[in-house]
């Protein structure tokens, strides 16, 4: 049984994350101290359920040696995984300022961008014991909830998932990316004039770039890397494999290049995901 530990900034999608895991069947708790952890698990046991557990700034432990303890004293029948949830500065602040909610430091008389700091800083040791860690950033509150789902069940299902992710190097590299893949040496159609206002999804945009031999040989040269390693990867307990392509704008050349890999992967059988963080940023 998992015993799915969420934490994050606030603002992140805790809430989000707790309820679809919810869904899911996990017998689900909010804001549980973490001294308790293991009398909770002890309590599920018989009842052969899953559970998942939010810990936010508030319900920290003093020290990481605490954490590191309740952790140690869970009973075998459960596995410990710690999901985190981040997201960037700005976007918190846009989050607060819809939501009009207080952040859970401004009792500390802080302005909402220092509590935002404070509290990252107090997360920081959680953060650097996370199994998953997700950037909400550029997330809908159903594109998290469909993330947690297909990493979670693939998990469960022991069955490795591969994402295949666009993005703009000026927009900032996606931290949950296990690997990042720099195209921006490759022709680029923003100088096209007729090809500017398209993206790397519309036909004349993959025509020019499939004229390009440098074009195919990084395509070849890439997924023959990932396929060496790729059997290593999947007897390693993973439940995905995030694959990030970074272009400047993160609008032609990354985007096909991720759809030619994952087109690819998905031919051989793979469980594959797509997703373009610069064209979805677009729709927003």
């Amino acid at each position: 049984m998992v015993l799915m530990i969420v934490s994050g900034t606030s603002g992140s999608g805790k809430s989000v994350a707790l309820r679809a895991l919810e869904d899911m069947g996990f017998y689900c708790v909010d804001n549980l101290p973490v001294v308790l952890l293991p009398d909770l698990a002890k309590t599920l046991t018989g009842r052969e359920v899953s559970a998942a557990i939010s810990i936010d700034v508030r319900n920290m432990p003093e020290s990481p040696e605490i954490f590191d303890q309740a952790m140690s004293n869970l009973p075998d029948a459960f596995t410990p995984q710690l999901l985190f949830l981040d997201a960037d500065r700005n976007t918190l602040i846009r989050r607060y300022s819809d939501t009009r909610r207080l952040h859970p430091l401004s009792s500390k008389n802080l302005s909402l961008e220092s509590a935002i700091d404070e509290e990252s800083n107090l997360l920081e040791p959680l953060k650097s014991r996370a199994d998953l860690i997700i950037d909400t950033s550029e997330m809908s509150v159903h594109e998290l909830a469909e993330m947690l789902r297909t990493r979670l069940l693939g998990k469960r299902e022991r069955e490795l998932t591969m994402v295949f992710e666009s993005f703009g190097f000026k927009h900032g590299i996606p931290i949950d990316a296990d690997y990042v893949f720099d195209v921006r040496f490759l022709p680029n159609p923003h100088w096209d004039p007729k090809l500017r206002p398209m993206t790397g999804l519309d036909r004349p945009v993959a025509a020019f770039l499939d004229r390009h031999t440098e074009v195919h040989n990084f395509i070849y040269q890439t997924r023959s890397y990932l396929e060496l390693w790729l059997p290593m990867l999947e007897t390693n307990n993973r439940s995905y494999l995030t694959v990030a392509i970074g272009c400047t704008g993160g609008k032609h050349r990354s985007v096909y290049i991720a759809e030619q890999l994952a087109d690819y992967f998905r031919s051989r059988g793979k469980n594959v995901q797509s997703r373009h963080r610069t064209l979805e940023k677009r729709k927003t």
